[in-house]
């Protein structure tokens, strides 16, 4: 059996300090996410979570990169952000109907991540849920979800995730707790303890660890010495794997993600 693609990228794609030291001296704006897109498998756009987008846009970032590419699009703040969750109807709908279709095939999953201080509430969550739409103007949507409170550490909540379909975003993180239950049918990680003081983001030392696991997602398998919450061993089917460079050690995260491109081969 064939493994699922493997895609490694960086959050956006603008960012001063890639100037010349990711993008070559001389590069214009325009032309970064041209750049980028040829360096990378896919990028984490994180400019929907604090504002809408019209749908030219999106078809111009579909345009712009090669065949194969990926963005993963992450949710709205006004979705995430709310006491009650439950009463998210009408801007999760917005969100999904503002354009994203226009990506087409380069489209991934929508990343939804919820604040540190946001606490498991089986009832409320399980209606959030139910409210990810799973199509839009007839494209198939996927969704991703990010949780950083301890109290999500509890096997409902696995359960509830892999009923609904939908994936547990797993983060390598300093500051939160992590869960690597494997729930949906892609995998989504974001490597976020790197440090700029490394020359590769994270350590030479880590790199044949996440190659490694991200082999082992591709071909439909759970990575040993990973935080779970339960026992569970997902069925053995190749999953598309998404892994992201983000947040520490943001000026080397685009060497991390070539570095990872690279061993993978």
């Amino acid at each position: 059996m064939a493994s699922a693609p493997i895609r490694i990228g960086i959050g956006g794609w603008t960012f001063e300090p890639w100037r010349g030291t990711f993008y070559p001296a001389g590069l214009t704006q325009k032309k970064e996410l041209e750049f980028a897109s040829r360096q990378l498998s896919a990028i984490e756009v994180n400019g929907t979570y604090y504002s809408t987008f019209k749908p030219a846009t999106f078809e111009g970032w579909a345009r712009t990169v090669p065949e194969g590419f990926v963005f993963t699009v992450k949710g709205s703040r006004f979705c995430t952000n709310r006491k009650v969750l439950a009463e998210a109807g009408e801007s999760v709908q917005r969100f999904v109907s503002q354009g994203l279709v226009e990506l087409g095939d380069k489209l991934g999953p929508i990343f939804w991540q919820f604040m540190a201080t946001k606490k498991f509430d089986a009832e409320d969550f399980r209606a959030f849920l139910a409210l990810l739409p799973r199509e839009e103007a007839g494209v198939k949507l996927r969704h991703a979800i990010q949780v950083r409170h301890e109290s999500f550490h509890v096997p409902e909540f696995v359960t509830m995730c892999r009923e609904a379909g939908v994936a547990l975003v797993y983060a390598d993180s300093p500051q939160y707790p992590a869960l690597a239950d494997i729930t949906g049918d892609f995998v989504y990680a974001r490597l976020e303890a790197g440090e700029d003081e490394n020359p590769l983001c994270y350590p030479e030392a880590d790199f044949p660890r996440w190659t490694e696991a991200a082999k082992i997602w591709a071909d439909g398998g759970r990575p040993d010495g990973l935080p779970y919450v339960t026992e569970e061993v997902p069925s053995a089917t190749p999953r598309e794997t998404f892994i992201f460079f983000i947040h520490g050690g943001k000026v080397r995260a685009p060497a991390a993600a070539q570095e990872l491109i690279r061993r993978l081969g």
